[in-house]
């Protein structure tokens, strides 16, 4: 990790990179952030930001998504380590719990606009409480993209419930633990801080890291750590709400056509196939979401969303 301290005190910044081992955006953009620092282009003013470049090394020196299995679930210390993973987020969490704000740099391997994840409204339920909304909505606003998402993990508990549901055998495996759709923003917000999560673009766009770039940047002048002023955002933001998530039931379940995250949908349109020959459909006008064709049997095949009428300002 690369950490940097103001002279003046404020908040404690940290931007993840590569907690998917495949995901470059991440590192290529804290580089340059790096690079810019080192240069003395711009300076840390106040409080602290800290860069973890490289959050998963075993994943990315594999260049794939994982190493063991996925960093950004079930995310929380543990006593017995079982996996690789297991051993980074005992690093990782007491890392996150020093901190107060989260950007976590992340990139997608189809085509498709980058894209911001997060949170919930402001709430005491029992599975996300939260206190920060209007924080994470106004830095989602100035990161860049125009289009933003919430409700991951109300989404992915439901999942998991209809999992439990499905499931005959008296063993549940980690898919069915509701604390399985955790990661880096959801344990950030449990710990009472907060964040969100970009998308910059795909895996090899060039521009990617751009965006990432761009976006540490907004992050330290929106959050006062350096002496300039962000860029105004965007008005014209796209607001989704992740509101089912279907998963893959049989190795032979496969979709009509190659789908890109937020492609329309219509009321009944065809999304894909049970192994069957029983059409999968959607729900309702909307956007499909995270199309996995590699998905494994019982786990999320695609996410269905359709428009927030949550607002930004």
């Amino acid at each position: 990790m690369h950490q940097f301290h103001g002279l003046r005190p404020g908040p404690r910044l940290i931007v993840l990179g590569a907690v998917h081992g495949n995901e470059v955006a991440g590192p290529l953009a804290i580089g340059r952030a790096l690079a810019e620092l080192d240069a003395g282009r711009w300076r840390i003013e106040r409080g602290v930001v800290t860069f973890v470049p490289v959050t998963n090394p075993l994943a990315h020196a594999r260049g794939q998504r994982t190493g063991e299995r996925n960093l950004n679930r079930n995310l929380r210390p543990t006593a017995v380590p079982q996996d690789f993973e297991d051993r980074v987020g005992n690093v990782l969490c007491p890392l996150l719990d020093a901190h107060d704000v989260l950007l976590d740099l992340h990139s997608f391997n189809r085509l498709g606009e980058a894209f911001t994840l997060f949170g919930p409204e402001d709430n005491t339920d029992d599975l996300e409480p939260f206190a920060h909304a209007a924080d994470e909505a106004r830095l989602a606003r100035h990161l860049g993209p125009k289009r933003i998402v919430e409700g991951w993990l109300r989404t992915y508990e439901a999942g998991v419930a209809r999992r439990r549901a499905r499931a005959r055998s008296a063993g549940q495996s980690l898919d069915t633990d509701a604390n399985y759709g955790v990661g880096t923003t959801e344990y950030m917000r449990s710990r009472g801080g907060w964040g969100v999560t970009l998308e910059c673009g795909r895996h090899d766009d060039p521009k990617a890291p751009d965006v990432g770039l761009q976006a540490i940047r907004q992050t330290l002048a929106l959050l006062g750590l350096v002496d300039w002023t962000p860029d105004a955002p965007a008005q014209d933001h796209e607001v989704l709400r992740l509101e089912e998530v279907t998963d893959r039931l049989h190795p032979q379940d496969r979709f009509v056509k190659e789908w890109t995250s937020f492609d329309a949908l219509k009321a009944g349109d065809v999304i894909g196939l049970r192994h069957d020959g029983t059409p999968v459909t959607a729900p309702a006008d909307g956007r499909i979401v995270f199309p996995n064709v590699r998905a494994e049997p019982g786990h999320e095949w695609f996410y269905f969303a359709r428009p927030s009428s949550r607002r930004l300002a």
